[in-house]
C-alpha cells in the first residue's frame, strides 16, 4: 500500500517536472477512469491546451493546479503508478491514461489493481465536489504540529495505538509499514491504550513519527519485496534498508537492532503487526 512518504516523493517530482507544461492531448484507455469527469471525451476536452501550474497534496490525494477553472485530483490507491515517459516509449500493460505535453514527453497512469482515481473537479469548489479531501487528520509532511496538540488528539481517542495511527482521521497516510516503524522508534507496543500514555511517551511518539516520515521521504519511500511502488521514473524507494521491524520476523532470523532478540508478529485487525517484545512496552 502506498503511504505518505511515497506520495510525497511523487508529488515533489511531478511539481518540479510538470509545472509550466501545457497539455497537448489526452488518451483514456479505461472508460471507468473518466466516469467521475463525465466520460472520456469530456475529460480529454477539459484538459487539452491547459497548463499545469503546480502539483500539491492533500493526504494521499495529488492535486494538479491548472490555468483553467479545473483541478486534477489523483489517488493512486493500493497499486497505481504515475510515470514519466518519452512519447515513443512502449505502453506498459494496464496503462489507463496518457497525457502528452507540447514538450517534455508524457505522464502515464498505470494501475493493475484497478482502484486508482484520476478526475477533474472545480478548483474553487474542491472540498465540496471531493468530500474525501475533508475530515483528514494531521499531515506531518505538510505542516508541523506541536507535540502538545498531537498529544491532545491522540489521548482523545482512547483506543489502541496501532488503530489510532492507522486512522486517517487522526494522522493521514501512515499505513501498516510506518505505523510499525514509528511505534518501534518510540518504544511503544501496538496494543497500548492511548489513555495509558504519559507526557514523555507522547513526546517520544511525536518525535518518532516526525523523524520516521521525514527520513522515509528523504530516501524516497519504501518499495517492499513484491511491492508496486516506484517513483515517476520507475525507480524503487531507498528506505527499505532502514526498516527496523516491518516484515523482519522470520526473515533470515534478522533480530531487533536494539536487543538482538527475534522480531515478533501478531495478527491485529486482520493484518500483521511487527514489533519487539523486549523493546516496546
Amino acid at each position: 500500500m502506498i503511504a505518505l512518504p511515497e506520495v510525497e516523493t511523487i508529488r515533489r517530482d511531478l511539481d518540479r517536472e510538470l509545472s509550466g507544461l501545457r497539455i497537448k492531448s489526452v488518451e483514456v484507455a479505461h472508460a471507468g477512469l473518466a466516469k467521475r469527469s463525465g466520460g472520456r471525451n469530456k475529460l480529454a476536452g477539459r484538459l487539452e491546451k491547459t497548463k499545469i501550474t503546480s502539483v500539491r497534496r492533500r493526504g494521499l490525494f495529488l492535486i494538479f493546479g491548472l490555468d483553467s477553472e479545473d483541478a486534477i485530483v489523483a489517488n493512486l490507491g493500493s497499486g497505481g503508478r504515475l510515470r514519466r515517459h518519452a512519447n515513443r516509449d512502449q505502453l506498459e500493460p494496464d496503462t489507463l491514461l496518457s497525457i502528452t505535453f507540447t514538450k517534455s514527453g508524457q505522464l502515464r497512469l498505470v494501475d493493475g489493481v484497478g482502484d486508482a482515481e484520476f478526475f477533474l473537479a472545480s478548483a474553487e469548489k474542491l472540498l465540496e465536489e471531493v468530500p474525501e479531501l475533508g475530515g483528514l487528520g494531521i499531515d506531518p509532511l505538510d505542516q508541523p504540529v506541536p507535540w502538545r496538540i498531537f498529544g491532545q488528539m491522540i489521548l482523545a481517542q482512547d483506543a489502541k495505538l496501532k488503530a489510532v495511527l492507522t486512522d486517517d482521521r487522526v494522522v493521514v497516510g501512515l499505513g501498516e509499514v510506518y505505523s510499525d516503524e514509528i511505534l518501534f522508534a518510540a518504544g511503544l507496543r501496538y496494543d497500548r491504550l492511548t489513555s495509558s500514555l504519559g507526557p514523555q511517551e507522547v513526546r517520544r511518539l511525536h518525535r518518532a513519527m516526525v523523524e520516521t516520515l521525514h527520513d522515509a521521504a528523504k530516501y524516497r519511500g519504501a518499495t517492499l519485496e513484491g511491492g508496486s511502488y516506484v517513483d515517476v521514473h520507475g525507480q524503487p524507494g531507498g528506505y527499505d534498508e532502514y526498516l527496523n521491524v516491518f516484515k523482519q520476523a522470520g526473515r533470515n532470523g534478522r533480530p531487533c537492532p536494539r536487543c538482538h532478540r527475534p522480531i515478533q508478529k501478531y495478527r491485529f485487525r486482520r493484518r500483521w503487526t511487527y514489533y519487539c517484545e523486549q523493546c516496546q512496552i
